[in-house]
């Protein structure tokens, strides 16, 4: 029964007025920072500003409080608002509300049924792909609000939507462009030199308050949407619409996986931040339950924002308890400063979309996926080019579909008929662990069959011994016969975790196939070119001398 107990219960088991003070002030930060994202997300998915804010505070409160990470921050994300805007477009408020009820549904049972583990059978192309076709898809929506355009409707399709905006660019509002070009200058400037102060902030409050005192003439929230009401969110039951049930079961999966993806990614940057261990199901069964009740609000999808979690450790914070008050410091703003959000320019949000849409594109990626075979490339390039041209479900499917048929085509590879002779077992002699002397500052793992996505959480059982391995860590990779893009990526993050530890890791025996994958990504930089070994003969030699090296460093070890 503790498996399933949110993260709040079992933390504050121990909670003191010391943790507490730090949950405070991380929860007053990143509520700050959520302020203006929750209103340029809701705006840019087609619906007022309110709908991000009702969402921060209600969904966010509820993963904080019923989640299974101690420090994930929830609310709305890039990754919903091109599915939102388009359900939005074609059903309207009430459906918007009805589909996100239903993958809030859809997540519960995916918590329910254990299948919070289930994710990890979308393979890193897929992920990197779709990522990067949100990130152009909503950079390409805020270009109107950025730059001033007059345009009275933009195309809810890319290719239409680009070649309006190109041809009413002559539209532009000097005004608005140079308002929206000094945010988006000081947002990047705070980003590389001031980051513990975040830009966001900075760039909201002063420019809300330059369009006051200067009267700019400038598109504001007031102006567009009137501003935002004043006062708590009033729940309504939204209008369930029998007929359109099944239209909204395809965006209401593309709702639910993409909630699943980022919330338990997320959680993932969160674990490796805070150095705790989430729980996925108890964190879906939080999202799904969330985004039922963010729609009784007028609340939009929601899920796992990493940069919010990201900026809730840095500050400080410990427990759920600092998601919990980020969600009360947006209720205190809506209740108590309401009125001045009317002044908010349009710009200036449109601005830290762009950044948004730009830190969320995992644009760092694409070389390493370049360095893949010819049919992951492919992968990832359709699913992209699906994302951006058609929808995301299809993308989704379509990358899906081919991923499986690569996974079918590599582990088909690396079967093998041959026949054993005298030099076949002549050279095995250097691998097998057999009549080896394994000294006591060595630990070796080994992974047998294909290390290729769906199988490389495998790896968990290491980092939980991860702080109680001797110096050097040998990795044997003689009987794994295949690998993917997701699982060099999970060996990456081996390789990185054991360094940070203070520890070496020595790889050794990796057969034709991953050898030749694993160098074309890259991963001898990850380890050392000296600790990618032959054989495990060889890694145990390497072994000694690192352990020496070690101790001429540090002689009290001897």
């Amino acid at each position: 029964m503790s498996d399933w107990l949110p993260k709040s219960v079992v933390l504050l088991r121990h909670y003191s007025r010391r943790i507490f003070f730090g949950d405070l002030l991380a929860g007053i930060t990143v509520g700050l920072v959520a302020l203006p994202l929750a209103m340029a997300f809701a705006i840019a998915s087609g619906v007022p500003p309110q709908s991000g804010l009702y969402c921060a505070i209600v969904a966010g409160f509820a993963i904080s409080a019923l989640g299974g990470s101690s420090t994930q921050i929830g609310g709305p994300t890039g990754a919903f608002v091109v599915v939102v805007y388009g359900i939005v477009a074609k059903y309207g408020v009430d459906g918007l509300f009805m589909c996100t009820m239903m993958a809030g549904v859809m997540l519960m049972l995916l918590g329910i049924t254990g299948l919070g583990g289930a994710v990890k059978f979308i393979p890193r192309p897929v992920v990197i792909g779709f990522t990067n076709g949100i990130a152009v898809l909503i950079a390409s929506t805020q270009i109107k609000d950025f730059f001033g355009l007059k345009i009275d409707k933009v195309p809810g399709e890319f290719a239409a939507r680009v070649s309006v905006l190109a041809h009413q660019f002559w539209t532009l509002s000097p005004p608005e462009t140079s308002l929206g070009v000094a945010a988006l200058a000081v947002i990047i400037i705070f980003r590389l030199y001031v980051q513990r102060v975040p830009g966001y902030i900075v760039v909201l409050f002063a420019a809300t308050a330059a369009v006051v005192a200067l009267k700019l003439p400038v598109a504001t929230i007031g102006t567009r949407f009137g501003g935002i009401p004043s006062g708590f969110p009033v729940i309504h039951i939204p209008q369930f619409r029998i007929d359109i049930v099944r239209p909204l079961i395809s965006p209401a999966i593309a709702l639910a996986m993409l909630g699943a993806i980022e919330s338990l990614m997320s959680a993932v940057v969160s674990d490796r931040l805070s150095g705790d261990r989430h729980n996925p199901n108890v964190e879906l069964v939080a999202q799904g339950i969330a985004n039922v009740l963010s729609p009784l609000a007028g609340g939009l999808p929601a899920t796992g924002a990493i940069a919010r979690t990201a900026t809730n450790i840095r500050s400080g914070a410990k427990t759920p308890v600092a998601g919990m008050i980020h969600s009360l410091t947006l209720l205190a703003i809506v209740l108590f400063a309401a009125p001045l959000a009317q002044f908010i320019p349009l710009t200036v949000l449109a601005a830290i979309l762009l950044v948004v849409s730009y830190g969320m594109g995992e644009w760092h990626e694409i070389p390493g996926i370049l360095r893949l075979s010819s049919l992951e490339i492919g992968v990832w390039l359709v699913t992209f080019a699906l994302t951006v041209f058609a929808d995301l479900t299809v993308a989704v499917e379509a990358g899906m579909i081919l991923a499986s048929l690569v996974y079918i085509r590599k582990v088909t590879q690396t079967t093998t008929v041959s026949e054993v002779t005298p030099e076949y077992l002549r050279d095995g002699e250097a691998h097998i662990l057999q009549q080896k002397d394994s000294p006591e500052y060595v630990s070796i793992f080994r992974i047998h069959g294909p290390f290729l996505f769906g199988a490389t959480d495998k790896i968990d059982a290491l980092y939980a011994r991860l702080p109680q391995l001797p110096h050097v860590v040998i990795l044997r990779l003689r009987n794994m016969t295949a690998i993917d893009a997701t699982g060099i990526q999970a060996l990456e993050t081996l390789a990185d975790r054991v360094r940070e530890s203070g520890r070496v890791l020595i790889v050794c025996g990796a057969r034709e196939q991953p050898m030749l994958r694993m160098r074309r990504a890259g991963f001898d930089r990850h380890v050392g070119e000296e600790n990618f070994c032959a054989s495990v003969a060889a890694a145990l030699e390497r072994a000694r001398h690192v352990e020496s090296g070690m101790r001429s460093v540090h002689p009290v070890m001897a």
